[in-house]
């Protein structure tokens, strides 16, 4: 199996999302990359998220509705789904978030030029009720572990990435940003991580989001590099490198 018919798993934790799963749902239907299977994990909804992820699993075969049977959380129930996965390569989306037709075609023409086992979108941004902001968050064309300790430009729901990184890495601790420090990890053994500079992930910005939050949101990121094994010094120093990319950031979203 040459590497553009390789089976991507893409992994989806839901919980009360009932009003933006289907949009979610409905923007992987529509990849021009067709070999993919979709684990959509409802994590202890109160609401129809359940019920709407098998209506899907009964339609397509290539959708799993896999629910916890409990409350887990985000990185729980990540590791949940890349641990069920059946493909080589692990694509996140969050219920809430949306891609463009074209991200993981876009994404594997990369993989076939690069040999790239690591890769992330730029991104367009709505609100909650789907209005678009104007501005684009782009994204270098390669970025290392020395770089994403400046800034950390990869979206979980842009990213593809060969699926034996997470022998040995797991996400952990939903009280920082869980996923950022996995792509340290992974990237801090020697991996480049590569950006398609298109906005083909469309993330929703809600404002009980843990990005939603900016005081929040620092103390989260100053755990990250805490995790990570870098010490209190360093930690508030690249904290604080993250704090002025996200001002310029969020004026161009905003903008």
């Amino acid at each position: 199996m040459s590497k553009n018919e390789a089976l991507v798993s893409i992994v989806m934790p839901a919980y009360n999302c009932e009003k933006y799963v289907v949009e979610a749902i409905n923007s992987v239907l529509a990849q021009t990359y067709k070999n993919w299977e979709l684990l959509v994990l409802d994590d202890g909804s109160k609401d129809n998220t359940a019920q709407i992820i098998e209506e899907f699993s009964q339609k397509d075969f290539r959708i799993k509705a896999l629910p916890n049977g409990k409350n887990m959380g985000v990185s729980a129930t990540r590791n949940r789904g890349i641990e069920l996965a059946s493909g080589d390569w692990i694509a996140f989306l969050d219920s809430d978030d949306m891609w463009e037709p074209s991200k993981l075609e876009k994404q594997f023409e990369v993989v076939e030029k690069k040999s790239a086992e690591f890769l992330f979108t730029g991104s367009s941004y709505i609100n909650e009720e789907g209005d678009p902001f104007k501005g684009l968050f782009e994204v270098p064309e390669k970025v290392t572990y020395k770089k994403l300790r400046n800034q950390n430009v990869i979206s979980c729901s842009s990213v593809l990435v060969k699926k034996k990184y997470f022998e040995n890495i797991k996400m952990e601790k939903d009280e920082m940003h869980e996923d950022y420090a996995v792509w340290l990890r992974i990237l801090k053994l020697g991996v480049t991580a590569y950006g398609v500079n298109e906005p083909l992930l469309i993330y929703r910005i809600s404002r009980n989001s843990k990005s939603g939050n900016k005081m929040k949101t620092v103390k989260m990121t100053y755990k990250v590099f805490r995790f990570v094994g870098i010490n209190p010094i360093g930690s508030v120093y690249f904290m604080m490198r993250h704090v002025l990319a996200s001002v310029g950031k969020y004026k161009r979203i905003f903008s």
